[in-house]
């Protein structure tokens, strides 16, 4: 009898993207692609061939790439095989009633438990097409293609869909691994330049809690991915060959998220490195009614949660230092006046401690890529809370001038 060999579970880069293969038996592909609309591209259509497909697509999405996926479309798929649909834009329409609005466009194009829904966007527009995949006829098939930063580093390579709701950011999703999710670094081009700060802000998350190599090049270059940079003379691929500075950010950031998320891409350990972040940042951006911007949320929380970590006795004064003054020289804030107020933040370390089982989980650097957790509220006393905010409240506050 011949035996098949059984693939070891991990994630696997090449040339395309990544493969992950996760314990618990998930299997997903990220790919890495130029010109995914282009006619000769067979990448997109080889995921959609022979199904229905309902395309769906933001305002600006739709103003930039939206003729040229249309045209796509039409070359590669069967006529009556395929529909584009136009959804509202920004973080206020991430609710139910647009979840609810894309299944009632599913089901008026047709679409059947083979078909296909293809969100093409960046955080928002995935997370709601990947809610609704998720739910409609209880589970279809949808594909990713990230448009934005934050979508290619971060959003594009999970497996978390999800919606606002209850006061509460993200309150309602569902794990729902996209069929294909599709990374073409020419989006970037277009995009403004809050939403590249955005997504080095994720960048630099995955940097600063796991690779000292990546801090190192992000703080010699933190223009990267906005302005052509040097590749650093001591950064090269194992094999010696020189690839550029961007790629080298782009895939590391990837293959750093997908190799934390493998062993446990359905949450069942609710201490998450990823979650670096992401303790204080969903209540001030809630709080702020969406005028501080997720990436930016971020920045704050890991500013804030490295200052905690100083005030602990976790972090020296330096590492702490070259971590804050990173997130400043990427154009992220460190502070927010109206937001990041000792009660406000109390609030969100009890609201992390309820959802992650009363735990708190706390993620907080203690060096330069690497991280520990605190995990009792009873850790952090309210004098160390109070301190760490007014440190960075004296510090020059980038955000009114990252607008």
């Amino acid at each position: 009898m011949v035996q098949t060999a059984v693939a070891e579970p991990g994630v696997r880069g090449d040339e395309g993207g990544f493969t992950l293969l996760a314990p618990e038996g998930t299997s997903y592909r990220v790919d890495i692609t130029d010109g995914v609309f282009a006619p000769e591209n067979p990448l997109l259509a080889g995921y959609c061939e022979g199904r229905q497909v309902v395309a769906f697509l933001g305002p600006t999405v739709d103003r930039l790439y939206g003729q040229q996926l249309r045209c796509y479309l039409n070359t590669w798929l069967r006529p009556g095989s395929w529909s584009v649909v136009r959804l509202p834009g920004g973080e206020e329409h991430k609710t139910m009633a647009s979840v609810e609005e894309i299944c009632a466009q599913a089901k008026a194009a047709g679409l059947d438990r083979r078909g296909v829904m293809l969100a093409v966007g960046g955080g928002v527009t995935c997370d709601l097409v990947g809610f609704a995949a998720a739910i409609y006829c209880r589970g279809v098939r949808y594909i990713k293609v990230n448009t934005t930063l934050v979508g290619q580093v971060d959003v594009g390579v999970g497996v978390k869909t999800g919606v606002n709701a209850l006061g509460t950011k993200n309150m309602l999703g569902a794990y729902h691994p996209a069929y294909a999710s599709i990374n073409d670094p020419a989006f970037l081009e277009t995009l403004p330049g809050r939403q590249i700060r955005c997504g080095l802000g994720e960048i630099a998350k995955m940097a600063i809690i796991k690779d000292a190599r990546l801090f190192r090049a992000m703080e010699e270059h933190p223009g990267v991915l906005r302005r052509p940079c040097p590749e650093p003379s001591w950064l090269s691929d194992s094999d010696g060959v020189r690839r550029g500075l961007e790629n080298y950010v782009l895939r590391t950031a990837m293959a750093l998220m997908l190799e934390e998320l493998c062993p446990n891409l359905r949450e069942h350990d609710l201490a998450r490195l990823v979650d670096f972040g992401h303790t204080f940042g969903p209540v001030i951006e809630t709080a702020s009614d969406y005028r501080i911007a997720h990436g930016e949320s971020v920045a704050i929380d890991m500013a804030l949660s490295t200052q905690l970590a100083r005030e602990l006795g976790l972090i020296g004064s330096g590492d702490c230092e070259r971590i804050t003054r990173l997130i400043v020289d990427l154009g992220l804030p460190v502070h927010d006046p109206q937001t990041c107020t000792p009660e406000l933040m109390n609030r969100a370390l009890r609201a992390s401690w309820e959802r992650r089982g009363r735990r708190l989980h706390l993620v907080v650097p203690d060096g330069i890529g690497s991280a520990v957790f605190v995990d009792d509220l009873e850790d952090i006393p309210a004098a160390a809370l109070t301190s760490a905010l007014e440190s960075l409240a004296a510090l020059q506050n980038p955000l009114a001038a990252s607008h």
